[in-house]
């Protein structure tokens, strides 16, 4: 087995807006102004759902000739349900989302069973999401 390692750094830029930066790329984070951002940017949470909707669709670019899928098109849909209680401090409300739905819109000259069969293997194949339901070990350092 390779093991390879990503890396992906976050700064700040002041206020709420965060410079995010991995491999010579980069993108902005903020929060809506009603939490105290400028609403610049997606908030990490969102962030989070683009993450898996892109990981999603490019296991389908990556997969779909090869499993004999006519695709004509194809948009991915990710809902993140969250209570919204988390922020006022209320006590047994979950952090973070207590539910993901993926909504899949796949225009295809294949059949029913052919666009299920896809989905199954996006949803086995995807590391994004393999990552959030299989939660990795995490580590911690605390550097000066």
């Amino acid at each position: 087995m390779v093991k390879q390692i990503l890396k992906a750094e976050v700064e700040s830029l002041g206020g709420l807006q965060l410079k995010c930066s991995a491999r010579g790329f980069e993108f902005i984070i903020d929060e809506p102004e009603n939490v105290g951002g400028t609403n610049e940017a997606m908030n990490p949470l969102e962030a989070l759902l683009c993450s898996l909707g892109a990981c999603k669709m490019m296991v389908v670019r990556f997969f779909y000739q090869a499993k004999q899928i006519n695709m004509k098109s194809m948009r991915v849909e990710i809902l993140g349900e969250i209570d919204s209680d988390r922020l006022k401090g209320k006590p047994n409300v979950k952090i973070g989302f207590s539910k993901i739905i993926t909504n899949y819109y796949i225009d295809a000259d294949n059949t029913d069973e052919e666009i299920k069969d896809l989905v199954a293997f996006i949803e086995t194949t995807c590391p994004v999401k393999d990552t959030i339901v299989n939660t990795p070990e995490m580590e911690l350092h605390i550097n000066p």
